[in-house]
């Protein structure tokens, strides 16, 4: 394509997130900083004086919570429950009285007991007194009043609380895929002492907004549980800072089934496959999802991308065993989903405006997968109408298939004429 790719080095990854106000109530490793959406921010401040901003990969909030944090009005698209409910309390609940927050926590009852989700292994999750606990807890909180909207807000940061730590309270741990720790011990009383110490972080920080942001309290925002490929927004944006599902093996959805289950979003195993099935393919969905696809009509395809996945092929058939032979299809899938998300943002962005993407390219079946290019020559497609800005290298990776090989995590920007 003749692209240059700069270097520019910038703290994308979550974990600085962990000591920011208000990003810190929820944990979602996947995401990207707080740091980055605001230096981005700050680099189009003088071009949009009044920016919105959309994230069509909401996740838990990063990009909104930030611009909120700015003044600037914000939007977003989330798919998975869990986090588009954990967005949604970080967003509109600034307003909610710390003091209040303290005392509805020490205020719940510790004899209304509800069982654990019965389709997941919660025995083996939780040591018996810790589960015991739990149950404890999740009964309290599901007895909060919730007919107000002061007294949903204050339910759902109790809620949103809870969930946080769940996995600190567990034998398991996520790094960043969910599995056990063997090595973990944990409180019997833990369940309490994470969610008093998570309240009082709470209370902290809407002590902090209301005394320090008190006019960015009532900025609008807005995250709806939607796809983003299918999603037409109702209002124009300036700036779309978002970061696409990655074509690795993390499971997005089963990654956060305990607090999915838990919080009540979904009940039986089958929903989470359902939300899998529906969001930008990764390399852990079921062959009958891409069987379907690779026999279907329409989908997106181009030359460049029809090279790497006949060297796919070439690789898998030589190798003799791959653990999913159906790859090509499931490289075809992800630039299909992502041309559709591609096609619906642009049409939300204002002339002038800009679509920015955090990714990471890939290493699968000895093929090296150029995303970053690929959403580029994506955009540049005459139905999308996007001009490509730059693309800036953020930092290197190892690849989880041969951990010599560097691959790349790059910030692809589009500008639309």
């Amino acid at each position: 394509m003749g692209i240059e790719i700069t270097e520019n080095h910038l703290p994308i990854q979550f974990t600085s997130n962990r000591a920011q106000l208000v990003h810190r109530w929820s944990p979602y490793i996947q995401g990207f900083s707080s740091a980055f959406v605001q230096y981005v921010i700050d680099k189009y401040r003088p071009i949009y004086k009044d920016p919105a901003i959309l994230d069509p990969f909401a996740g838990s909030g990063t990009a909104l919570v930030q611009a909120k944090l700015n003044g600037f009005r914000s939007s977003g698209t989330e798919l998975n429950p869990l986090l588009q409910f954990l967005a949604e309390t970080k967003l509109n609940s600034w307003h909610v009285l710390p003091d209040t927050v303290v005392e509805t926590f020490d205020r719940l009852p510790k004899n209304l007991p509800k069982r654990a989700p019965e389709f997941l292994k919660s025995d083996r999750h939780f040591n018996p007194p810790v589960l015991r606990n739990l149950e404890l807890l999740r009964g309290a909180i599901d007895s909060l009043p919730d007919k107000e909207d002061r007294q949903r807000h204050l339910k759902d940061l109790m809620r949103l609380a809870f969930a946080s730590i769940l996995v600190d309270a567990s034998n398991l741990k996520r790094t960043p895929c969910l599995g056990y720790d063997r090595k973990k011990r944990v409180a019997d009383d833990a369940p309490w002492t994470l969610m008093r110490a998570k309240v009082l972080q709470i209370a902290t920080d809407l002590s902090s907004l209301q005394n320090h942001f008190p006019w960015t309290l009532h900025t609008p925002s807005n995250i709806v549980l939607a796809n983003a490929m299918t999603w037409d927004h109702q209002t124009q944006f300036d700036l779309v800072i978002t970061s696409p599902p990655y074509m690795n093996g993390l499971d997005y959805v089963m990654n956060y089934k305990i607090e999915m289950a838990w919080l009540g979003f979904v009940t039986y195993m089958r929903e989470l496959k359902s939300i899998k099935d529906d969001m930008v393919v990764c390399d852990n969905v079921s062959r009958g999802l891409i069987n379907d696809f690779a026999s279907s009509d329409g989908k997106y395809t181009n030359d460049w991308l029809e090279q790497i996945k006949d060297e796919m092929a070439s690789n898998i058939a030589r190798r003799g065993n791959y653990r999913r032979p159906d790859m090509p299809n499931i490289v075809n899938k992800y630039f299909d989903d992502m041309y559709r998300v591609m096609r619906h943002v642009a049409r939300s962005i204002h002339p002038g405006g800009r679509f920015l993407l955090v990714v990471g390219d890939s290493l699968i079946a000895d093929t090296y997968v150029p995303t970053d290019l690929m959403l580029a020559r994506i955009g540049m497609e005459p139905e999308i109408g996007l001009q490509l800005e730059s693309i800036e290298k953020a930092r290197h990776r190892a690849s989880g298939q041969v951990r010599s090989y560097r691959l790349r995590e790059t910030i692809v920007t589009l500008l639309k004429p």
